[in-house]
């Protein structure tokens, strides 16, 4: 994307977020909102950080088996930690680009197309992850319709791009064969060395037609996201008298379409007002102490992935300042990893 295309999308960003927070504060009265922060119960924000932090855990558990095990656990798991966290501090979901720069950077490089490509499934199955979370959510109370065209959408898109992404792995001689002809036809195409980068990419989605590689990356997802669901079901006991399983799951869904939409750094608002369209689906009131716990989940979370993604920068030897130099250099061509 141009520079004037991030500028575009940037104040389209900045807008949606306006308008979300905009409709959280008309909400607010601002004595009963700060008696519900005061009157939490913060004790159980510790074992919601510690299901947190395991989920990390798990995830880049599944990552590293995406990767083929081509990085240790521990750069694994400090890589993607940066990334969650330049993701909640600059815009246009920069921190994947950041994953792929980083992993260019270990003792025996791994390449853009093949990072990038493992990334792509990572979404897709957390997509999935999501969409089945809804589900469940719709078998004991309606979902907002916004949520289930969301959904409808979502599953749609996970499961076509599945089922191309396996068919193009399980066909892969004939397909590189393919893009060699074109770039033998198309001379920019050959200059981009379009070959070597599609044959990287599909290194990088043999574990999906790998029947114990994907099994281990489902049941890595899994958890992943089981370990989401208990930590935000811990963590409504803070503002809330009891939990409520249907409404966690349904309010993580929509914290995860919420943070797929353009908006500010670390989606604020939308983050928010996703979170209270989904309790309020569940018949939770829009009152102040829903918003302090809307706005509580999205701190939690932001805290959480700023201390780890802080120590990832620190494992890694990196500054942000860095990052983005290289972030940059690799985005040029004459740069680029062949």
């Amino acid at each position: 994307m141009s520079r004037f295309g991030h500028i575009k999308v940037g104040i389209l960003g900045i807008i949606v977020s306006l308008i979300a927070i905009y409709f959280i504060v008309v909400q607010i009265n601002v004595e009963r909102f700060i008696s519900a922060l005061i009157t939490a119960d913060y004790r159980f924000l510790i074992p919601c950080m510690i299901f947190l932090l395991l989920g990390l855990f798990t995830r880049a558990m599944r990552w590293q088996v995406l990767l083929s095990h081509q990085l240790p656990f521990k750069r694994a798991f400090s890589i993607m930690n940066v990334a969650y966290l330049v993701n909640g501090i600059l815009p246009m979901r920069i921190g994947e680009v950041a994953r792929i720069y980083l992993t260019t950077r270990i003792k025996q490089p791994i390449p853009v197309m093949q990072t990038a490509s493992t990334i792509v499934v990572e979404r897709l199955l957390d997509l999935l992850a999501v969409v089945v979370m809804m589900l469940l959510a719709l078998t004991v109370a309606p979902v907002p319709q916004e949520l289930q065209v969301a959904g409808a959408v979502g599953a749609s898109l996970a499961i076509v791009g599945f089922v191309v992404l396996i068919i193009l792995a399980k066909n892969r001689s004939f397909t590189e064969r393919f893009i060699t002809s074109l770039a033998e036809r198309i001379p920019i195409l050959k200059r981009l060395r379009i070959d070597k980068f599609a044959k990287d990419f599909f290194d990088g989605l043999m574990p999906i037609i790998d029947l114990r590689a994907l099994s281990q990356a489902i049941f890595w997802t899994v958890i992943s996201w089981t370990l989401s669901i208990i930590a935000g079901y811990i963590l409504m006991f803070a503002f809330f008298d009891t939990g409520n399983w249907a409404a966690t799951m349904l309010y993580i869904a929509a914290a995860a379409f919420a943070i797929a939409v353009p908006a500010v750094p670390g989606n604020i608002g939308t983050y928010e007002a996703s979170i209270l369209l989904a309790l309020s689906a569940l018949g939770y009131a829009q009152s102040d102490t829903t918003i302090a716990f809307a706005i509580a989940v999205h701190a939690v979370n932001v805290f959480v992935h700023a201390a780890t993604g802080v120590v990832g920068f620190m494992q890694e030897g990196i500054s942000l300042s860095q990052l983005k130099t290289g972030v940059r250099q690799m985005q040029q061509p004459s740069t680029r990893q062949t």
